[in-house]
């Protein structure tokens, strides 16, 4: 279709042919999404190759004391003046032998078991004692402790091996290293940016690395949260297959289809609701003669202060059979409570209900966005608009509608994410609720992180490994959406379109 043919179209038509060219586009864009994932893992392949013979290029252009410092880390810096990095290479080696002796090693061993001792009761002197047996949840800990602490010190190594061999080059081409002193005002100087970011980058390792790869790992077990002195087993990909193994495990991966299409749902309808109605108000607000505007701004900002735990659950107490909702009901009704349960009762009923109240506590923060983005848009636009005669609506779908768009595409996407993951609306509002007795642990408004929740703490059956392998799978759906969305929108591809 031509750009004339286009602009002879109808508004509707406009939009039927968007949307089509939109969902035709979704294939290529997923293949270009996961061309996009095979040329990540290649390129990781060859530069794994590139290091093996960066390696073997050192080992032999190097001299012996380079050629030793791949087994004495620091000996080929030490050897070649840098003698305070020599000794902290060196140390680095030695700390690393002794935690593998006294407290690694041991971990690793027992990782492809996670242990094999359970707690028994001996006959010791004629008397029972309980003997504390393995626990699983320690030895995987510890050994993926064990295996971040040697990818760290693999790193350290690495670079102790490319240091020796600049040193080497420097003293080849007859200059002297830098002293400590020089080194510290670089640190305080041009790599300022290293010394600030250093101690952060060491807590995010500590505090979400580790956890995120030990929690990845649950989810090739068995275990099922009991307690942390039993043992439990590897399983590979049983809990994925579980999920999505319709014959083997049917109630299992019904519940994790529905649950997916619902989550699905609610996040598109959450996110679209917000934006859209938030738009309007900010549209009303910012209109030209609309008086006491700050004033407006202001209630919107006061409700956006109230905490949104908070609000969600005076929400709850007011949606209640005997609530303040029933009871105004009860008032038009002659006096008689219809006991709405809006949570609680039909799925369709309390999902819609979700939906609703997700519009009260989301679209302050849309009426904010969208309020800056409107005092931003050049008004001689509009003013260019109002001459060649264009309406009021094509003001608004050629120009305010096609700019906020194009500004807040970052926005829509993590909006929509944040809504996958919205824990906190389903969760105070109906707790999942109602029941579903087809699901497995989980209700007809329960969305995948929350049916996370009830399968690692509810009061249900509990399987932290189901759980782990749902919050990897909800990790790709995100991801992909997200890249997908954002590579083939308007913001990546024509970043100076409203410049």
């Amino acid at each position: 279709m031509t750009y004339v043919e286009y602009k002879q179209l109808s508004p509707w038509q406009k939009f039927t042919y968007n949307f089509t060219k939109t969902i035709k586009a979704l294939p290529g864009g997923l293949a270009k999404f996961f061309k996009g994932i095979g040329m990540a893992i290649v390129n990781f392949f060859v530069g794994i190759g590139k290091g093996f013979k960066f390696y073997g290029t050192t080992f032999v252009k190097g001299d012996w004391a380079t050629k030793l410092s791949y087994v004495i880390f620091g000996f080929g810096s030490f050897h070649k003046g840098k003698y305070y990095k020599g000794i902290l290479y060196f140390l680095v080696e030695c700390l690393y032998v002794l935690f593998l002796i006294f407290f690694g090693a041991e971990q690793l061993y027992w990782l492809p078991t996670l242990g094999i001792i359970e707690q028994h009761t001996e006959i010791i002197d004629g008397f029972p004692v309980v003997v504390q047996g393995q626990s699983s949840m320690q030895i995987l800990l510890y050994a993926t402790l064990t295996l971040v602490v040697t990818l760290v010190v693999f790193i350290i190594y690495i670079s102790n091996i490319k240091d020796a061999y600049y040193h080497q080059q420097l003293k080849e081409r007859g200059e002297k290293p830098t002293s400590l002193k020089t080194d510290a005002k670089e640190f305080l100087d041009g790599k300022y940016h290293i010394t600030l970011l250093s101690f952060p980058i060491l807590m995010i390792c500590i505090f979400n690395i580790l956890p995120l790869i030990f929690m990845i790992l649950i989810a090739f077990t068995n275990y099922n949260g009991t307690d942390h002195i039993n043992l439990f087993d590897w399983v590979g990909f049983q809990n994925f297959g579980n999920l999505l193994n319709v014959v083997d495990s049917a109630k299992k991966a019904q519940t994790f289809f529905g649950i997916a299409g619902w989550t699905l749902i609610w996040a598109v309808a959450a996110t679209f609701s917000n934006y859209i109605l938030g738009m309007i108000v900010a549209l009303m607000i910012n209109k030209k003669g609309i008086k006491l505007k700050s004033v407006f701004r202001t209630m919107f900002v006061i409700t956006i202060a109230v905490p949104q735990f908070v609000s969600l659950l005076l929400m709850s107490q007011l949606l209640a059979e005997d609530g303040a909702f029933n009871m105004l009901l009860a008032y038009f009704n002659g006096g008689v409570n219809p006991h709405i349960n809006f949570l609680g009762g039909s799925a369709l009923t309390a999902r819609l209900t979700v939906i609703i109240v997700n519009c009260w506590v989301g679209i302050p923060y849309t009426i904010l966005s969208m309020s800056g983005i409107l005092m931003n848009i050049p008004e001689d636009l509009y003013e260019s608009a109002r001459i060649d005669g264009a309406s009021p609506f094509k003001t608004f779908t050629k120009i305010t509608l096609p700019y906020m768009i194009f500004v807040t595409t970052p926005q829509l996407i993590t909006a929509f994410v944040g809504n996958i993951n919205n824990f906190n609306v389903i969760f105070l509002l109906t707790g999942g609720n109602p029941s579903n007795p087809d699901y497995f642990n989980a209700g007809h408004t329960d969305i995948l992180v929350t049916w996370l929740y009830n399968l690692s703490m509810g009061s249900g059956v509990q399987d932290y490994g189901l759980a782990s392998a749902i919050g990897i799978l909800v990790f790709i759906i995100c991801a992909t959406l997200s890249l997908i969305i954002y590579n083939n929108s308007k913001s990546m591809k024509d970043e100076e379109a409203f410049s």
